[in-house]
């Protein structure tokens, strides 16, 4: 039994490695559309002026 957690643990590490060193990230369209809608600019409205005045002023 211990043979076997060890193996295993063994594996574990070696399809870790795999996956965070030597496999290359692809990036599908869907990503790739989802990057593109983030780093373009943001429209910004300032809402400010909507904001009622506080409570007990007399504007």
């Amino acid at each position: 039994m211990p043979y076997l957690f060890g193996g295993l643990v063994l594996l574990n590490a070696a399809t870790l490695g795999y996956y965070l060193f030597l496999q290359q990230p692809s990036t599908s369209k869907s990503f790739q559309d989802v990057q593109n809608s983030l780093i373009l600019p943001v429209a910004f409205t300032n809402s400010a002026e909507f904001i009622p005045p506080v409570i007990g002023s007399e504007e």
